[in-house]
């Protein structure tokens, strides 16, 4: 077990990036938290499509 370490050396490797993702159009980050706030038009765009594929 001592000779396997690829997993402690790679933990730092992000697996995906979010920020270049199409729903993470960043209007402005919280502070304390890092959430990010979208804009008001993409907010309306996903409104639209929850609303246009509900069951």
């Amino acid at each position: 077990m001592a000779q396997n370490r690829y997993k402690e050396t790679h933990m730092s490797m992000p697996v995906e990036n979010h920020d270049t993702a199409a729903w993470a159009n960043i209007n402005a980050m919280k502070e304390v938290s890092n959430v990010p706030i979208p804009d008001e038009i993409q907010v309306n765009n996903a409104k639209e499509y929850v609303d246009t594929n509900q069951k």
